[in-house]
C-alpha cells in the first residue's frame, strides 16, 4: 500500500457474544467508522475480507478462532449445480427487481416476519424502522434491493441487499417470506445477484462469510466455483 492507505486507523472492538456460537466470544477489526474515506475504501476492504454492516467495515478477529472465512463467488465462471438448477425451475414465477432502498412499510412487515422466524431471540426482535435503514441500508455505501415479486400477484416474497462496486457485487442480507422457505428463496437470491452481476460485467459476487459445518453458513460452499481469503490471498475452496 501507499500514499494515503498507510494512514488507516483499524481498531478492536471489545469481545462481544459470538453471533454464530452460542457461549462464545468474539472480537472484530474495523475501519475506523470516522473515516470519510470509507466509499473509496470499500472495494479494497472487500478483498481483505471485510464486510459491511450498517456503515461500518468489519472482519471477524477473534481469540484462537478462525472459523469465519471470507468467500466469494467468481461469476464468469459459476454453473449451477443441479440444486441450483431445481431451484430455478421451482421458481420460475418469480421476477426479479433491482429498485432503491428504502424502509417502505412493505419491507419493513417482511423483514420482521424474517427475524421472529429465522432469528428468535437473537437479539433483532425489536428491530423498527430505525434499526432497519442503520442495519440494511446506511449512509456511505451504494446500494440496491433486489426485489424477488410473484409474477401475477406482484406480491413480495423476498430481498436481497446488495452492494455495488465497480468490480464485484456484495451479498449484504437476505430476507424473505417465511411461510415460503419451501422455495429456497435465500438460494435464489444469490443465483439473482449472479446473474445480475455477470450482466454488468462484475467478476465477483462476495458472499461474507463461510463457517464448516454450522447450519445456516455452510450452504455457501455449495456455490462454485468458490475462492476464500487466507488472510493472505484468495484461494480455491472446493466443494465437499
Amino acid at each position: 500500500m501507499g500514499g494515503d492507505d498507510d494512514n488507516l486507523r483499524l481498531f478492536h472492538s471489545a469481545p462481544h457474544p459470538c453471533g454464530y456460537w452460542p457461549g462464545r466470544q468474539a472480537r472484530d477489526l474495523v475501519l475506523d467508522p470516522r473515516d470519510p474515506r470509507l466509499p473509496a475504501l470499500y472495494p479494497m476492504a472487500l478483498q481483505w475480507g471485510f464486510r459491511r454492516s450498517g456503515d461500518i467495515l468489519y472482519r471477524p478477529s477473534c481469540d484462537g478462532c478462525r472459523a469465519c472465512v471470507p468467500v466469494r463467488i467468481a461469476v464468469a465462471a459459476f454453473r449451477p449445480n443441479r440444486s441450483q438448477r431445481r431451484c430455478l425451475a421451482r421458481n420460475a414465477d418469480i421476477e426479479a427487481h433491482i429498485v432503491t432502498p428504502a424502509c417502505s412499510d412493505e419491507y419493513l412487515r417482511l423483514y420482521q416476519r424474517y427475524l421472529a422466524f429465522r432469528h428468535p431471540g437473537g437479539g433483532m426482535d425489536g428491530h423498527g424502522a430505525h434499526e432497519f435503514e442503520q442495519f440494511l441500508i446506511g449512509r456511505w455505501n451504494e446500494s440496491r434491493f433486489l426485489e424477488l415479486r410473484q409474477r401475477d400477484s406482484h406480491r413480495l416474497l423476498a430481498v436481497a441487499v446488495t452492494d455495488l462496486t465497480e468490480e464485484a457485487l456484495s451479498a449484504v442480507y437476505t430476507f424473505y417470506d417465511p411461510d415460503q422457505a419451501a422455495r429456497g428463496l435465500g438460494t435464489l437470491g444469490i443465483l439473482q445477484q449472479l446473474e445480475w452481476a455477470r450482466r454488468s460485467g462484475r467478476d465477483h459476487l462476495y458472499l461474507g462469510y463461510w463457517i464448516a459445518g454450522h447450519p445456516k453458513m455452510d450452504y455457501k460452499r455449495r456455490f462454485q466455483p468458490l475462492e476464500a481469503f487466507d488472510g493472505h490471498r484468495w484461494q480455491p475452496l472446493p466443494a465437499v
